[in-house]
C-alpha cells in the first residue's frame, strides 16, 4: 500500500491518462466504475487503493483504433481470437500498457484489469470487484442489471455467476466466440457458491 500522498499522485496520473486517451462518455463510465469499486472494496475488506487504481485503468485501451489494437495483440502474442475483437482484446492490451507504459507492476491490479471482461478461474476479491463495478455502474442499462445490483448486495460470487451466465447465454445465442475464461470463471464461481452453502452457520 502506498502512502496517501503517493497514492493521490498515482490517481492523478491515471486520471490524466484516461482523460487523454478515452472518449468523454467512456471517462464518465470510468469515474462511475471507480466509485463503485471503492465502495465495494470498503464493504468487503479489499485493498481500496488497488481497487481505485484498477478501476481508473480498466478501460485504458478501450478507445484505441482497431489497427493499433491489432498491433498490440500481435506484439503480445495474444492469439488470433483477439484480432479485430476489441471487446476481448482491450483488457489484455490495457494490462500491458499499464505495466509497460505506466510502470504499474502489481500483479493484483494487472490481473483485475486483464480479466475484467471475462473473469477467470480463481478470481480474487479484487478481480470480482472490478468485474462487477464495470458491469453494474449506474449508467449501465440492460436486461438483468437491476437483478445484478441486488445480487451484489447479497453475495459477490452469486453476482459474478449471474453476470457470467448471462454473458455466456447472450454470446451463444448470437453464435459468437465465447472466451474460455468466461466458462472457467462461471464454473469457479458456482463451485465457490456451493462450497459456501455447505459451510455451517
Amino acid at each position: 500500500m502506498n502512502s496517501m500522498g503517493e497514492h493521490e499522485a498515482l490517481v492523478r496520473k491515471c486520471r490524466d491518462r484516461i482523460t487523454r486517451d478515452l472518449k468523454p462518455r467512456r471517462v464518465i463510465h470510468t469515474e462511475c466504475v471507480v466509485a463503485e469499486a471503492v465502495a465495494l472494496a470498503k464493504k468487503h475488506g479489499a485493498d481500496v487503493q488497488k481497487a481505485e487504481i484498477a478501476a481508473w485503468l480498466h478501460d485504458i485501451a478501450r478507445n484505441l483504433p482497431q489497427e493499433e489494437m491489432n498491433r498490440y495483440v500481435k506484439e503480445l502474442d495474444l492469439g488470433v481470437r483477439y484480432l479485430d475483437n476489441k471487446n476481448l482484446a482491450h483488457s489484455k492490451v490495457g494490462a500491458a500498457i499499464i505495466k509497460n507504459e505506466l510502470g504499474i507492476t502489481d500483479p493484483e491490479i494487472l490481473y483485475a484489469v486483464s480479466y475484467h471482461t471475462t473473469g477467470r478461474e480463481g478470481m480474487t476479491l479484487l478481480d470480482k470487484i472490478i468485474f462487477l463495478a464495470d458491469a453494474m455502474e449506474p449508467n449501465r442499462n440492460y436486461p438483468g442489471v437491476e437483478r445484478l445490483r441486488e445480487l451484489v448486495r447479497e453475495d459477490l460470487d452469486k453476482a459474478c455467476a449471474y453476470s457470467l451466465r448471462r454473458t455466456k447465454d447472450y454470446v451463444e445465442s448470437k453464435g459468437e466466440y465465447l472466451d474460455p475464461d468466461t466458462l472457467n470463471a462461471l464454473e469457479y464461481c458456482e463451485r465457490e457458491i456451493r462450497k459456501n452453502e455447505r459451510k455451517p452457520d
